[in-house]
């Protein structure tokens, strides 16, 4: 099960996936023979540990209102609690809000997670946290560092690569952007570098003529003669030993080389072929390019994509917006009303169905989560505002307990009342269920050992 890294002292030689360790570094990185023992007995002993092969996380950005989803507060006074009503789900004394009706159906295939909290108001920094499951730490959190913490993804693609396409993390529609047009820190690799950057692919599933443009070979190019090009170039490569000791060279050249190993796998291709997929599911999921978008996300896990992450899209022309994304600082009602909880009720279920209907639940997590909650008590534009101080996730699928809600705010939804949960214990769960362990290690560039996370999994929630 474990294999060693290739030496790490020889600086020209890049870490190869297959031989990364599943569960973190030993020897050269300070874990010994007892850790591992240790670690595998506990193992054995936890039958929810490895259970995941693969995840979606759907990333709700802008910070969905509690209220008007997996927690309402029908007995707190209207100018908190709203005027949407809970209704029941089909598990007896679990409300949410009437504004999730399908969700409702199935709550009976989830555990809702009432109790997250950051006491972070901040899109930025609250969602660096959520996503890394690393506390913000650097200079100004709308700028890049080179401190940045590795977003989950990069951290998955380096202890668990996909085994049978070229990319193992994969990041849809669109990256996350604050306004006005900020690529926010926590969703790339950080500090390990670009090699390990999940794949960025900004794209309209919604589109007629829908296609990644980078992995489309041109009709006049077969297969044959793009590998003939990849020979020719890795003939040329090895003909330059002095500029490959530099790194930006080198990373130039990996990113090349996994851009042709993309074009040259039908599986990966093949998996972005939404119009293979039945007028009836597309309708299912809704044509919309969050909705879509999930689609695409299974079909991509359906292929091997051990990670996808699906970020809430924007609408055209929100960067100037007072209420873009989840963010409703303004008409909070008729936005979660009219758009934001239709799309989701719809896509999420029917990707919750469809990959139950396909034998893949069991074996793939699902995570639906935003960066913060709202507001207790609205705003003069009928908004509510940044709440980092509590609010609702919701997970499903491989070694989730279902049909459950842990953890509660307390009777006006402003702060967690019982077990409080914290940004890297939900990281933890996510690296226990796909098999790494919470307590592994990885390295950075120089070989460093670091800990994937501080936070312990949710117990309460594993089978």
């Amino acid at each position: 099960m474990l294999s060693l890294f290739e030496s790490l002292a020889n600086s020209r030689s890049e870490w190869k996936r297959r031989e990364m360790l599943r569960i973190g570094g030993i020897g050269s990185l300070g874990v010994g023979l007892s850790d591992l023992m240790g670690t595998a007995a506990r193992a054995a002993s936890d039958v929810s540990m490895g259970r995941a092969k693969n995840i979606i996380y759907l990333f709700m950005a802008g910070g969905p209102s509690q209220y008007e989803t997996f927690d309402p507060k029908p007995g707190a006074p209207l100018e908190i609690r709203g005027t949407f009503r809970p209704i029941d789900t089909n598990v007896p004394g679990i409300t949410i809000s009437e504004l999730l009706p399908r969700v409702a159906t199935m709550a009976s295939k989830l555990a809702i997670v009432r109790s997250m909290a950051t006491d972070d108001p901040n899109h930025e920094s609250g969602g660096y946290w959520v996503n890394t499951g690393y506390k913000y730490l650097g200079p100004n959190m709308r700028d890049l560092s080179p401190t940045d913490w590795p977003t989950l993804g990069s951290i998955i693609k380096m202890l668990k690569p996909s085994e049978t396409v070229p990319f193992s993390t994969v990041q849809l529609p669109e990256s996350i952007i604050a306004n006005p047009n900020v690529f926010l820190p926590g969703q790339n690799a950080g500090f390990l570098g670009r090699r390990w950057d999940p794949e960025f692919l900004k794209c309209d599933p919604t589109a007629k003529q829908f296609q990644i443009e980078e992995f489309t070979l041109p009709p006049d190019l077969a297969s044959s003669r793009l590998s003939a090009r990849r020979d020719l170039l890795g003939q040329f490569d090895r003909q330059t030993q002095l500029i490959e000791r530099q790194a930006g060279i080198r990373e130039y050249d990996r990113m090349t080389q996994e851009a042709f190993n993309v074009l040259l796998s039908g599986t990966a291709r093949g998996a972005f072929a939404l119009n293979a997929e039945p007028d009836a599911v597309r309708d299912r999921y809704g044509r919309t390019k969050w909705g879509q978008s999930v689609l695409l996300a299974r079909r991509l896990i359906e292929a091997g994509v051990r990670m996808v992450f699906v970020n809430w899209p924007r609408e055209a022309g929100d960067l100037s917006a007072g209420n873009p994304l989840w963010d409703t600082h303004s008409q909070n009602d008729p936005r979660m009303k009219d758009v934001l909880c239709p799309q989701f009720d719809l896509g999420f279920t029917a990707l919750i169905e469809d990959l139950e209907q396909r034998g893949m639940l069991d074996e793939t997590l699902v995570v639906a989560i935003g960066e913060m909650g709202r507001t207790p008590r609205f705003n003069s534009s009928g908004g509510r505002d940044h709440w980092g101080n509590v609010f609702s996730f919701v997970m499903a699928g491989a070694g989730i307990k279902r049909g459950q809600v842990y953890g509660a705010s307390d009777k006006t939804g402003a702060y967690p009342a019982t077990d409080r949960v914290r940004p890297q214990d939900l990281t933890a769960t996510i690296l226990h269920l796909l098999g790494i362990g919470h307590e592994a290690t990885f390295p950075d560039r120089t070989g460093r050992p670091f800990r994937v996370t501080e936070g312990e999994p949710i117990s309460g929630i594993l089978v």
